[in-house]
């Protein structure tokens, strides 16, 4: 197959819609509302026409429209695209969990994640999902991270939600929490630490990151008196991350590391399981939060909410994350790219360094 011949100056972004009787269709049609934002990327979403009319009329929405195609070979690049999967008629029922709305849901990412693959898409934007109606033989993942990283033969990648400076990845994701601390060791720490350093670097442009690691127990253990993980398992991976060359500190308390705004001066967090990282992050960027997936040879991001159910179709939804999400994939992309130039130009990098 072809790839679409990439542009000098914008990538092309893959959309998977995620549930259809979510916000998903509401959010990424009010985040391509705006044609300014066909100068910094392509956008193509991987949907129904026949779903995206029905969404459009629900938000009145009807002086938009996409570009319909077949393939994504056949796009307009000046245009907001939609490949439509098929025209069989699916029913949609507004606000509800259903298997039909998971199928389509599953066949959205699918096609997605084959053309990023293939390379005829530069970055995946993917829609909120029900993680439950989703399940299938060909989709038994806690969530897209896991999916991904399965597709891409990754054994392991970071969760990290991204609001402008604050970057939180989470060590433990989608685990039951009487799990989280048998799961925990001095290797997996260290491998996180190192994906979130790479991707600091690479994904995000910043030299000598430095990053921030959280207790797991109250008081980051209180010395042995509350746990002793924090001595065990934490502080040897934080030494061996230093031998490393790794520019990071902690363990630190985690109530108070956000309670006192510490957070502010670091690159990147890593919090020990998923609630510890997304409480803080949920409360300080819900609106414009996105949700990126380090670590993986391709770049997908998402919005930090939901299917969002209670408001589908009633014209409430806010497209603030979608449109941040995409706007990172946007500035990833670029990041790898000039980090790919430099690195293949040892006078461009030498340049570079001493710019900065």
């Amino acid at each position: 197959m072809n790839k679409i011949p990439e542009s000098e100056s914008k990538p092309v972004i893959g959309i998977s819609t995620g549930d259809l009787n979510g916000i998903g269709y509401e959010i990424i049609i009010k985040s391509l509302y705006d044609n300014r934002l066909y100068e910094m990327m392509t956008p193509v979403v991987y949907g129904l026409s026949k779903a995206a009319s029905f969404h459009r009329k629900l938000i009145n929405a009807t002086d938009f429209n996409f570009n319909i195609v077949r393939k994504a070979e056949n796009i307009n690049h000046k245009k907001a695209n939609l490949v439509n999967l098929h025209d069989n008629e699916i029913r949609i029922d507004i606000g509800k969990s259903t298997q039909i709305s998971g199928e389509q849901a599953l066949l959205s990412l699918e096609a997605a994640t084959d053309d990023l693959k293939k390379g005829v898409i530069n970055a995946l934007v993917t829609g909120p999902i029900n993680k439950k109606n989703i399940q299938s033989e060909h989709f038994h993942f806690p969530g897209h991270t896991e999916y991904l990283a399965s597709k891409f033969q990754v054994n392991d990648s970071l969760m990290l939600m991204v609001n402008n400076n604050l970057r939180i990845g989470v060590i433990t994701g989608h685990i039951p929490v009487n799990e989280i601390s048998k799961t925990l060791s001095v290797d997996l720490i260290l491998h996180k630490i190192e994906i979130l350093a790479n991707s600091l670097l690479v994904d995000f442009g910043i030299r000598s990151p430095r990053i921030a690691i959280l207790g797991l127990n109250p008081h980051a253990g209180d010395e042995g008196l509350l746990g002793n993980e924090e001595n065990t398992i934490i502080k040897p991976a934080i030494e061996k991350a230093k031998e490393k060359g790794h520019i990071v500190f902690g363990p630190y308390p985690a109530d108070g590391f956000f309670g006192s705004s510490s957070f502010n001066k670091f690159d990147g967090i890593l919090a020990m399981y998923h609630d510890q990282g997304m409480l803080p992050f949920k409360t300080l960027s819900f609106e414009s939060g996105v949700n990126y997936t380090a670590g993986l040879p391709v770049i997908r991001t998402s919005p930090a909410h939901g299917t969002a159910y209670e408001i589908a179709g009633k014209d409430m939804a806010s497209a603030d994350s979608f449109r941040a999400a995409l706007y990172l994939a946007c500035d990833i992309w670029n990041h790898r790219k000039q980090y790919a130039e430099i690195s293949a130009n040892p006078l461009k990098a030498a340049k570079h360094e001493a710019e900065n």
